[in-house]
């Protein structure tokens, strides 16, 4: 409601109100159908004074726009050629209704409305009225603003409008604008297009320039939403360029620009805009800056002078799609004012004529400064006159206008080759030429597919845009002082987005290196850091600290973590395998327990064979020889089983250590036991009335003893090993950095009823063998028992606390020394003093001195 009021109050004001009148500057020709045109063949409009009189006030145009005339005659060349071609609307003839919208928005919403309304002052309700007949779509107009203002009437009606230069955003809503085209992209692809630019050549510090109007202040939110979508970086500053003549302004903007780090610039403005910054940056002779153009400036020749070319040099932007129009010179060779019969208002053409070869008709046209001058006869030669108007070796805006005027022809052939009763609309019918309404058209514009002679698919989407596509340019600054805007590559819209083509040997570079240059606000970490944000500052300036142990970075924002076997190396750029760590053979400590445990086995060997050789001798008869062998057999494997737990843990030696340990120990200290049994035995048979006690002592209960205990630990391994079997673990608990192998018990109580089983053993022995230590010294061999029991009880009682506070191989070493020392213990103890004897005391190796017969002297 608000809006439909502003409209009629607007309205009211154009059409009711008669001191403002408008003699629009138009080109008219009739047809079948008519389309509409606004361009801006003038870029300047004066209105006179305010009064409060009854004299109308007529505006007045200024200043020919020449390329502006050619826009126009774009779309008069289009409808000629579409005339002309037999296969696109055949018997009917395309009109049109061209108007100069002089550069003011009420100057082109008076002309849209026109071409909406059919009539040019006013509206004539009496039977014979006059004038062209409303158009069924108009193409332009030039400017966003001014597409906005003609798109929230226009669109009420869905009367379609396809603008050729209109890039603003807003623009693509459906809702507000349902019936509004356009051929050219909008800025939401622009700003995608150049971030893709900046994201080529790592650009991610930068500052934003926009005009102070709807084109650039949607850039602006719309280019500030997508850099920070993508991350391909941040904005060093934004600022908005003022409109009119403020130079304080002007100068604090370059100022800013001068202090700032970033070294690229883009800017989305007008040429005006452009022109009179970069008289202040002359001015402040700021250089070394990376231009960007956006679209509205980029192929503007004003600007190339040798006073901004030291600055400008080099200024990469993106500019509209080039194309080519067959004939399009010709055409404008052709051009004669008689040509173009005109019935209302100025004559484009006329005014065009008069200010390239510098004339004037007679009378001068209503609304038009006459500059004097000889008359014009309307017979002078183009040919022969140096005008940009003939230059066609760089059509983009026209070749827009083309693209849209063909886009309605179309759409309005699809219409008139629909088959009634197979229509879209109610009942299946078809739109006629008679009866033909705007928003019919408008359903065949949304689906209409077609291909330039040039080659380009013109079809639009949802939201009315054409398929986007930009030209990236780079302005050339040549040796001999001149400028040439070169194409350098393109940009569009595919399946997978924004696809950048760029040829980047033949781009232009103003600095002496000849290199893109650098535009960051922090540099990228290296490997092995990772990204801490400044406080306060943004994403892109930030300081780079080293990844902590285990994690690693590669100019990646975060520290990743290594995967669990394995660690950072330490440069924190790398995962690299973990050290593994187990009692290894070719260690300092491995190398010296495994020396032990051969000694200790080659001196059981050794003892072995002296009690071998001296078997017949009394001391080795006396000694209990068969107890002594097995011990000594006992003691051997004890040594060798160490060798179990050096080496990476496999299964099998895991199940191996823990049971021939625990075996080898029983069978060892079983031998001991029964020795001090037997040893009590004798003692008491020596006296009166014991010599019974011998008979439960013989050789074969003495093996059957140590076999039964020892077949207990046996079972004990066994049950073990079955129900809970140890295994090799890689322990990542310990160190970080390191992989500890290491055989888990599996059962702790198996684990523990193994060497309590051992113990209890080894107290019953020490307890035996503590009775029986005050025998006659000659035949006691219950002290060595005692002592060696000793040894053994104190190591095992030392190794339980170091064994649990020892990590990984620590813990293995502190076993093999256990069982090394106690071995050695009971080897040197139970036979270093018999070893003495037999080879070194050989006359106490007799039966009467062991029996304690022999004499003092002796």
């Amino acid at each position: 409601l608000v809006k439909c009021y502003c409209i009629i109050l607007f309205l009211s004001f154009l059409f009711i109100s008669p001191p403002l009148l408008f003699h629009l500057n138009g080109l008219h020709k009739a047809g079948d159908v008519n389309l509409g045109g606004l361009f801006e063949v003038h870029y300047t409009s004066v209105f006179p004074e305010w009064k409060f009189t009854s004299e109308p006030r007529q505006p007045t145009c200024t200043g020919f726009d020449t390329q502006g005339f050619r826009h126009a005659m774009s779309m008069v060349f289009a409808v000629d050629e579409i005339n002309k071609n037999s296969n696109l609307l055949p018997n009917v003839t395309l009109g049109y209704s061209l108007y100069d919208n002089c550069g003011a928005l009420v100057i082109g919403f008076r002309a849209a409305l026109v071409l909406a309304s059919g009539q040019e002052e006013q509206f004539l309700l009496q039977e014979n009225c006059f004038g062209t007949t409303p158009v069924l779509g108009i193409v332009g107009d030039s400017y966003s603003t001014f597409s906005i203002a003609s798109s929230n009437v226009l669109g009420l009606f869905r009367l379609p409008m396809v603008s050729h230069f209109a890039t603003c955003s807003c623009l693509s809503n459906r809702q507000r604008f349902p019936s509004f085209f356009r051929t050219i992209p909008s800025d939401a692809f622009q700003v995608r297009a150049m971030i893709q630019i900046l994201k080529h050549f790592g650009w991610t510090w930068v500052g934003l320039l926009v005009s102070d109007d709807d084109y650039g202040l949607n850039v602006a939110r719309s280019f500030q939403s997508d850099l920070a979508k993508s991350g391909a970086g941040c904005l060093a500053y934004t600022e908005i360029l003022p409109w009119g003549n403020d130079t304080a302004e002007r100068s604090r903007i370059v100022n800013v620009m001068k202090k700032s780090t970033a070294r690229v610039v883009m800017v989305f403005a007008h040429e005006i805009h452009i022109y009179r910054l970069m008289e202040e940056v002359v001015t402040q002779k700021v250089t070394g800056l990376q231009w960007m153009a956006s679209e509205a400036w980029t192929s503007v020749d004003v600007l190339q002078t040798p006073e901004f070319m030291p600055y400008l040099a080099g200024t990469l932007g993106i500019a509209i799609r080039r194309g080519e129009m067959t004939g399009f010179k010709d055409f404008l060779l052709r051009i004669q004012p008689d040509q173009y019969h005109n019935y209302y208002g100025n004559s484009i053409v006329s005014q065009f004529w008069e200010d390239v070869f510098q004339c004037r008709f007679a009378p001068p046209p209503v609304g038009w400064v006459e500059t004097g001058g000889a008359l014009c006869s309307g017979q002078e030669d183009l040919n022969k006159v140096d005008s940009e108007l003939f230059d066609v070796s760089n059509l983009r805006p026209e070749y827009n206008v083309y693209k849209a005027v063909y886009a309605l022809a179309h759409a309005l052939d699809d219409m008139l080759q629909c088959v009634p009763g197979r229509g879209p609309f109610s009942g299946h019918s078809c739109a006629s030429l008679q009866s033909l309404e705007p928003w019919q058209l408008v359903y065949y514009l949304d689906r209409v597919d077609f291909t330039t002679p040039f080659g380009d698919q013109v079809l639009f989407d949802e939201n009315g845009d054409a398929l986007p596509i930009y030209d990236v340019m780079n302005w050339l600054w040549l040796p001999d002082g001149t400028t040439k805007i070169q194409n350098v590559g393109e940009v569009k819209e595919s399946v997978k987005g924004e696809e950048l083509t760029l040829y980047e040997d033949n781009i232009f570079w103003n600095s002496d290196s000849k290199q893109p240059p650098q535009s960051i606000c922090s540099e990228s970490c290296p490997p092995g850091t990772r990204v801490a944000r400044k406080k306060g500052q943004p994403v892109c300036c930030f300081d780079c600290v080293p990844c902590s142990e285990g994690k690693i970075s590669n100019n990646s924002m975060d520290c990743t973590s290594c995967p669990e076997d394995f660690w950072s190396n330490s440069q924190r750029d790398q995962c690299v395998p973990k050290k593994t760590e187990f009692l290894s053979y070719h260690e300092p400590l491995g190398i010296c327990l495994t020396t032990a445990s051969l000694l200790g086995t080659s001196i059981c060997t050794i003892v072995v064979g002296i009690f071998t050789y001296h078997r017949s001798t009394p001391m080795v008869r006396a000694n209990n020889s068969e107890l002594s062998f097995l011990l000594l057999v006992s003691l051997k494997l004890c040594f060798l089983c160490s060798l179990l737990f050096i080496g990476q843990p496999k299964l099998w030696t895991c199940q191996l250590r823990h049971a021939v340990f625990g075996i080898s120990f029983v069978l060892c200290v079983s031998c001991i036991l029964v020795k001090t049994m037997v040893v009590l035995a004798v003692f008491k048979a020596s006296k009166p009335g014991g010599g019974a006690s011998l008979k439960w002592f013989g050789a074969v209960q003495q093996r059957g003893t140590v076999m039964v205990l020892t077949s207990v630990q046996g079972a004990i391994c066994t049950s073990w090993i079955v129900s809970a079997s140890p295994a090799p673990h890689k322990n990542t608990q310990y160190y970080n950095d390191r992989i500890v192998y290491e055989c888990v018990v599996g059962s702790t109580i198996g684990f523990a009823v193994l060497l309590g089983y051992i113990s209890i053993l080894a107290i019953i022995s020490f307890l035996l063998a503590f009775l029986a230590r005050n025998l006659p010294d000659n035949f006691n061999e219950a002290k060595l028992i005692t002592f060696s029991m000793l040894i053994f009880c104190a190591v095992w009682v030392a190794f339980v606390p170091a064994y649990v506070n020892s990590p990984g191989k620590y813990a293995d070493a502190v076993e093999v020394f256990a069982i090394l020392a106690s071995s050695f213990g009971l080897l040197v103890a139970l036979f270093g003093p018999k070893c003495y004897i037999i080879l070194l005391r050989p006359e106490r190796n007799t039966k009467k001195a062991i029996m304690g017969r022999a004499t003092s002297k002796t």
